[in-house]
Formats: C-alpha cells, sequence, structure tokens
C-alpha cells in the first residue's frame, strides 16, 4: 500500500506512469480541490456575493500542506474541512469566504469531474500511441502469412498484418466508448447540501463549471449520480480486456510449439531462478493480470449507484481506491502493451513452417467450395474433402489426396487445382481488412 501523501488509493508504484500521478497524487488532488474553490469564490465575486478584493487575496495566499491537513484532520475528522481550514489559515480575514455557500461534494464531485476528464485525455493518447504501434505491425506484415485458429486448431490462412487488424479495430471503439465516457464524467455541481440550489443558483453552479470547463449536471443531489462514474470504469474495463485479448494471443503464439513471436529478452535479463534458458511472457501475463483488477473495480462501482435518499457514504470509500486505481492500471496497461510491440520479435518463416504443418489441409474448404460449384451437393463435397482430410490426419498429403480422388478429378482439372491451393489466391483479399479499419 502507498503510503499516506504519496499516492491516493493503493496502487503499488510498480504499476503507475507519471501522467495519473501528475492527476492522482494525493497533492495533486489538492491542487484541484483548491482550484475548484478559487472558482466558487470567483463566481460568487462576478455576483456581488462577495468582494472582488477578497478573491484576490484568496488567489494570491491560500496553500496548504499535507502535513497541516493531517494535523487538523485529527480533529475535524473530515478531509476537505480539514483542508478548507488550511486555507483558510494562511489566507487571512479573506478565509472567510472559502467555501462560501457550498457543501464538502460540490467541491469533491467538481474535482472529480476534473480529475476523470484528465484521467481520459492522458489514456486517449497511449491508446493512440499503442494504436500507431498495432498498425505499424500490421503494415510490415500485411502479407505476412501465418495460420489462423479456432479453439486452438488450425483453421485457414490469415496474415499476421490481419491478426493486427483485427487488434486495431476494437481498440478504436474502445476508445470511441472512452470519449463518450469522458463527456459523461467531465461535469460538476455547485447545487448544495441536497442538491436543491438553497444557497447557490443554478447559474452561479453553471459559472463555476464554466469557470472549470465542465459542465453542470442538470440534476444532482448532495452527491453526482454515480451512473457516470460506473459506466466510465466499465468502460475502463472492457478497454482492459480487449488488451488482455492483444496479450492472450501473444502469449499463446510465443508458445515453445508455436513461437511465431517473443517478447523483447534483454541481456542478463532472468526467465526463471531455476531455468535459466526460460523465456516467459511476463509482460504480456502482467496484462492480463491487471485486466482482472479493472473489471473487479468496474463491478465495485456498479454497486455504489444506489445510495439512501439523497445520499450516503458506502461510495465514499471505495472510490478513493477504485478511481485512481483504475486509471493507473489503465495507463500502465496500455504503455506496458506498446513497448510490448516496440520489441516484438516476429518469426515469419516459423509462422509458414506451422501453416504448412498440415501439409495444406487448411485448403479444405476451398475444396468442398470448387466441388459445389462443379454441380456437387453440399453434402456429398463435404464428405470429398473431409475423407481426404482424413488421411492428412494420418500423414498423408492432403493435396496429393485430393489432386488423385476420382471425384475430384471428374470436375476439376490440374490447373483448378492448383488454384485451390495457392496461398496467394487465398489470402488475396486480406489487405481490405487493413484499409477498412483505417491503416493505409
Amino acid at each position: 500500500m502507498a503510503r499516506r501523501g504519496t499516492l491516493l488509493g493503493l496502487m503499488i508504484d510498480r504499476y503507475t506512469t507519471p501522467a495519473m500521478r501528475a492527476i492522482w497524487s494525493r497533492h495533486a488532488k489538492y491542487e484541484t480541490w483548491k482550484a475548484v474553490e478559487i472558482a466558487i469564490c470567483e463566481a460568487h465575486a462576478e455576483a456581488g456575493n462577495i468582494p472582488a478584493e477578497a478573491v484576490t487575496v484568496i488567489k494570491e495566499r491560500s496553500n496548504f500542506t499535507l502535513e497541516r491537513c493531517d494535523e487538523i484532520e485529527q480533529e475535524t475528522r473530515h478531509d476537505l474541512m480539514a483542508f478548507v481550514r488550511n486555507l483558510a489559515e494562511t489566507t487571512g480575514p479573506e478565509g472567510r469566504f472559502i467555501h462560501f455557500g457550498v457543501t464538502s461534494y460540490d467541491v469533491i464531485d467538481t474535482a472529480l469531474g476534473i480529475m476523470l476528464r484528465n484521467s481520459a485525455d492522458v489514456l486517449l493518447n497511449s491508446g493512440e500511441a499503442l494504436k500507431a504501434e498495432i498498425a505499424r505491425l500490421a503494415r510490415e506484415h500485411a502479407n505476412t502469412p501465418c495460420i489462423g485458429r479456432t479453439h486452438g486448431i488450425h483453421a485457414e490462412p490469415i496474415t499476421f498484418g490481419f491478426k493486427c487488424a483485427n487488434w486495431y479495430a476494437e481498440l478504436d471503439r474502445n476508445l470511441d466508448r472512452l470519449k463518450d465516457a469522458r463527456d459523461g464524467v467531465a461535469v460538476g455541481k455547485v447545487s448544495g447540501a441536497v442538491g436543491i440550489h438553497a444557497l447557490t443558483p443554478p447559474e452561479l453552479e453553471a459559472r463555476v463549471c464554466e469557470l472549470l470547463g465542465l459542465g453542470a449536471d442538470p440534476a444532482s443531489t448532495q452527491i453526482i449520480n454515480r451512473d457516470r462514474h460506473a459506466h466510465f470504469l466499465n468502460v475502463l474495463a472492457l478497454l482492459g480486456a480487449g488488451l488482455e485479448r492483444i496479450a492472450t494471443e501473444l502469449r499463446n503464439l510465443q508458445r515453445t510449439e508455436i513461437l511465431e513471436v517473443q517478447e523483447a529478452f534483454a541481456a542478463g535479463q532472468t526467465g526463471s531462478s531455476a531455468m535459466p534458458h526460460k523465456r516467459n511472457p511476463w509482460n504480456s501475463e502482467t496484462v492480463c493480470g491487471l485486466a482482472r483488477l479493472l473489471r473487479a473495480n468496474a463491478h465495485a462501482m456498479v454497486e455504489s449507484v444506489a445510495t439512501w435518499h439523497e445520499r450516503d457514504l458506502t461510495n465514499s470509500s471505495l472510490e478513493r481506491i477504485v478511481f485512481p486505481d483504475s486509471c493507473y492500471l489503465a495507463d500502465f496497461m496500455l504503455n506496458r502493451l506498446t513497448a510490448i510491440l516496440k520489441g516484438l520479435q516476429v518469426f515469419t518463416d516459423r509462422m509458414m513452417a506451422n501453416l504448412r504443418h498440415m501439409g495444406d489441409l487448411v485448403f479444405s474448404e476451398h475444396v468442398m467450395i470448387a466441388l459445389i460449384g462443379k454441380g456437387m451437393s453440399r453434402e456429398d463435397a463435404y464428405k470429398v474433402a473431409q475423407r481426404n482430410a482424413a488421411k492428412a490426419w494420418e500423414g498423408h498429403d492432403f493435396k496429393s489426396s485430393v489432386a488423385a480422388d476420382p471425384e475430384v478429378v471428374a470436375r476439376l482439372s490440374n490447373e483448378e487445382v492448383e488454384e485451390l491451393f495457392s496461398l496467394d489466391h487465398h489470402l488475396r483479399n486480406a489487405g481490405a481488412t487493413l484499409e477498412s479499419v483505417g491503416i493505409p
């Protein structure tokens, strides 16, 4: 667990990024609280509720230290009020206008809107970097044949670029979802203790939010309703699931008996303390493991949508963990996967060897379709392809078996049979997928 005063939440330093620390460290959080308090003062001054000169003094003098906030919190048992008292005591008489006419969550939830919005911006930037790396691999290997697998079994030939294009398209959708979720949480509220605007009219709330670059929540209670935040964390969980899908594929492709790709392995790096020969896909495994935390955090946040009446505290404790930790984890995972792909070794010869392992058995569908085209029923054509495939499982060459089959000879020329087993013909449309997802 991080020490109090360093990282907000429970995230250990190992899985944090500098960009997210700049948003979610405890000091950064309090700086955001301060920005909200000042915006509230500014809006009140514009409305003539407090002297403009007082706002100038508050901007110039108000300050805080985490140590002093901790001292005051020993008395208040309330972190926001400890913070407000620290600001006021550093400001002087004008400090009485800090937190004027608002409740704690007017500040906390509005600041949270800023922090989640900024976190989304960081994640979108990291996501674009990963997209660029996937696109590079897709372009470089647009014509690199490899075997496609279903149920872990050889299916039909694809290209490695085609596989990457599939990753690219899913990531693109997840980033679009994140943009939508960003807009959903980029709201604030200055509507008072139960959201009825008893002391702060809606126009003042709108002005505060405008000063902070947020929208004003049109219907809040003492808090902003948590469906917005649950949606945000579920989007992060879905993003994590997409990253896990890529990492799982990379792990499988690194299996010794497959070995079509391999994570970069530095000189002197230890794969296993007991087995010096080991090169484990540990970076990809890390991404997979952390995706589970994102899903768990999203579930916890869904449980916090329901509160008693206009609010209770059931959401408060878990949010101190799930918001910062989920943002840290998502950014770490995006950056880690980008680094994996940048250093990824792609073994094209191994891909081709694996593809040819079953002696062209993977072209069985072409045989069936060609026979149907020549007038054979689908059932009979399937049987012809299947019986010759069965010979291949016993060690015979599938192509030779097909070419010698009397029912094939009766319907297909040698040239037509050759085309059925042409890899170029089979992969002739692979590049269309790259183009359709936006990879030139």
